[in-house]
């Protein structure tokens, strides 16, 4: 058999690409066999290229996007840990605006206020430093095995896992992202890909009027609590410069709402002000941030967006009540040691043979 005739079931590239070229939807089984063939190395860059960008002309459907992620998930490497409470703060990235790694720092505030987080991430894609690039800039070692991440997680409360090293397969899909050069379908799954199981996410995403499709795939894999954010200015965080949309996952039930700055108790700053720069530059403003150096719109953002990890994880009742405990956790140095704690662990890890 053929590269061009490889079949997953009944399915080949062709058939869902003639399916989607008619305008008709891809059921969750036949999403699941369409990614079979690109993780295993049967589907052509080309055919890849044609699916991916039908799917985003026609506008990507929740069982489609949860067909995807069943079998990405499959795929990849796992990180063996106890799920139950267990968040993850990855998002989307490609909101075109190039701002410091906001998830990343909640991640650590959150994991200091007693969160379990198992924090996927990348490199940077669309922007200047993914969570990836700022771990390492900051001392982090980012290249822990699943063994490790999980001893560093039992250890000290949170891991990093490094996407590339837990979901290879995906480099059949890497050319005809790169060459396409606009946001598809594979933008989503990182977030919904954790290699630990995280059962409760912060999940920034691009694209405001997916946040209830998000939110119900989230429900779909498993996924017990979530917040599924987008700014009304564009960011795939809580902004503190416009209000947020937010669709929330709980207990099977998806409800959207909006929350604005203020209500956090927190003030408006342009958004020009939270902007960021190259991997070592947005390491120092974080760790500005922890020493208490900085107290302007860069902690105002990580403390809306670590307030929201600290109520999807179950330490506060309300986004509000989040916002403040996460205030907490930098002005009494948590935040900082807990950082500091991720480097000597993950160090450590890094150098056992």
């Amino acid at each position: 058999m053929t590269q061009a005739q490889a079949t997953a079931g009944n399915v080949t590239m062709q058939s869902a690409l003639g399916q989607l070229m008619g305008g008709q939807h891809l059921s969750r089984e036949v999403a699941r066999s369409v990614m079979e063939l690109i993780m295993s190395g049967e589907a052509t860059p080309v055919q890849i290229a044609g699916v991916v960008t039908a799917l985003r002309m026609k506008g990507e459907t929740k069982d489609e996007i949860t067909g995807f992620a069943e079998t990405m998930r499959a795929f990849g490497s796992h990180v063996s840990a106890k799920q139950e409470g267990l968040l993850d703060t990855c998002g989307t990235g490609g909101s075109g605006i190039h701002k410091f790694n906001i998830s990343t720092a909640s991640s650590i505030i959150a994991s200091a206020a007693g969160i379990r987080v198992a924090k996927h991430g990348n490199r940077a894609m669309s922007g200047k430093a993914g969570s990836a690039d700022v771990l390492e800039a900051l001392g982090v070692q980012i290249t822990l095995t699943p063994e490790q991440a999980a001893a560093c997680l039992d250890r000290i409360g949170i891991c990093f896992m490094f996407a590339q090293l837990y979901h290879p397969s995906l480099k059949h899909a890497a050319v005809p992202r790169r060459e396409l050069g606009v946001r598809t379908i594979f933008n989503m799954l990182g977030p919904l890909t954790n290699p630990a199981g995280a059962d409760r996410q912060l999940l920034g995403l691009y694209d405001a009027s997916k946040t209830e499709t998000i939110a119900s795939v989230l429900g779909e894999l498993g996924t017990r609590q979530a917040l599924v954010v987008s700014s009304n200015d564009g960011l795939d965080e809580i902004s503190i410069s416009a209000p947020t949309r937010v669709s929330e996952l709980r207990d099977g039930e998806v409800r959207t709402y909006e929350i604005a700055p203020e209500e956090l108790g927190l003030r408006r700053y342009p958004i020009e002000e939270v902007l960021g720069g190259d991997p070592a530059t947005n390491a120092a403003l974080i760790r500005a941030i922890f020493s208490g150096e900085q107290q302007g719109a860069y902690r105002a953002i990580v403390l809306a967006n670590a307030g929201a990890c600290i109520y999807v994880g179950g330490a506060a009742n309300s986004l509000r009540e989040g916002a403040a405990i996460a205030a907490e956790m930098i002005d009494s140095g948590k935040a900082e040691r807990q950082l500091h704690a991720l480097i000597q662990t993950t160090g450590e890890l890094a150098h056992v043979s």
